[in-house]
């Protein structure tokens, strides 16, 4: 009962966090939300209380202290294929658990290209140069127990964003930023509860100073994210494993705008919408696998993702399938969007990949929950 007390008051902790802040709006560097990898991006891209491989760093850092040894894993996408643009993202991530330290570091890089684009003249159709534009973050981690079944974790990111290498003509700013933030998450898998087989998590990522491309006064903000998450597995025997997923997720976003009073300059809070519940992301998913751990296994999975159509209006299902044999494994999700705006939206058809080698992990785990009493 202590320990549920415990995770409770950090988990109001946290949400206590979105209550500073008032309004859902523009964010800067929106890379930073997106699925990182095709295992949760199969699940309606939920898994902030499953995190159960190296990309917890992303879903829920505090999942990674149930983790043991080491993992590295690495995805790729062709983004928005509907544009037929030559946007792609990667991502590639590490885990090690050290005995010393009673857990686990980490360590994670996102890349997102955005492609070659020309520069033009004021005059419009004169070329004067060509740039690339990507953006970059670089996560550096520690999750650890802080009992047998509840484990923290903890991020700290460094962000590169390349929009323009150089400003044009007269404009100001050069097109090039950086800023810093950093995530908390905590985890929490009750052995006497369902058996061992729930798990619930919590995470709250890039908290940071706004990044500026022109001057601090037109600084845009992080896309400050809370995620609360579930992971059921309703059943496993030796070859089966059923199991549910499903998140809730809000953007949490200061939106200020500066005005000017006669000689007063002053800033203040624009609420974007007051409608809490309506702004609030729900995804869900199912995995099936069969197999055991030290043979060949195979998974299929298929989810749900909606947003509410006054705020994003995405709204797709995922499939996706997956093999593991010995320390490798491989698996590819799709994105196939629904509703009045599905034909030809920019999501309808994307493709991720990864790839995934873990070694020297604890045979007592099975498909990310602990083995159920």
């Amino acid at each position: 009962m202590k320990r549920i007390f415990i995770f409770m008051i950090l988990l109001t902790l946290m949400i206590g966090e979105v209550s500073k802040i008032k309004a859902q709006g523009e964010a800067a560097v929106p890379f930073l939300l997106l699925a990182p990898d095709s295992r949760h991006a199969g699940l309606g891209e939920s898994g902030t209380g499953l995190a159960d491989n190296s990309s917890a760093i992303f879903w829920n850092p505090a999942g990674i202290a149930f983790q043991s040894g080491s993992e590295v894993g690495i995805t790729h996408a062709n983004w928005l294929p509907q544009f037929n643009l030559d946007l792609t993202y990667d991502y590639v991530t590490y885990r090690q658990y050290i005995e010393a330290i009673d857990g686990s570091v980490t360590a994670s890089l996102t890349y997102m290209n955005y492609g070659k684009f020309q520069r033009t003249a004021s005059d419009g159709p004169t070329v004067i140069g060509t740039f690339n534009s990507f953006d970059i973050g670089a996560t550096i981690g520690y999750a650890t127990k802080l009992a047998d079944d509840w484990g923290v974790g903890f991020n700290f990111r460094f962000i590169y964003s390349n929009l323009s290498d150089q400003p044009t003509e007269n404009e100001k700013g050069s097109g090039v930023a950086s800023t810093v933030s950093f995530d908390v998450a905590t985890m929490w898998r009750p052995q006497g509860f369902l058996d061992g087989n729930f798990s619930v998590g919590a995470n709250l990522s890039n908290i940071g100073p706004d990044i500026s491309y022109i001057d601090q006064a037109q600084a845009d903000p992080l896309p400050t994210n809370v995620r609360l998450g579930f992971a059921y597995r309703v059943f496993q025997d030796e070859y089966n494993s059923f199991t549910l997923t499903g998140d809730a997720s809000k953007l949490l976003v200061y939106r200020k705008s500066s005005v000017i009073e006669g000689d007063t300059d002053t800033t203040d809070v624009v609420a974007v919408s007051n409608d809490f519940m309506r702004s609030i992301e729900f995804s869900g998913g199912a995995e099936y696998w069969y197999g055991r751990p030290e043979d060949f296994m195979f998974a299929v999975r298929a989810g749900y993702f909606y947003e509410d159509p006054d705020f994003g209006a995405r709204n797709f299902l995922t499939f996706g399938a997956g093999i593991k044999y010995d320390i490798y494994g491989f698996d590819f999700s799709y994105i196939s969007t629904v509703g009045s705006n599905s034909e030809n939206h920019p999501l309808d058809g994307t493709l991720r990949f990864s790839l995934v080698i873990g070694w020297d992990s604890a045979p007592e785990t099975n498909h990310g929950l602990p083995r159920g009493i």
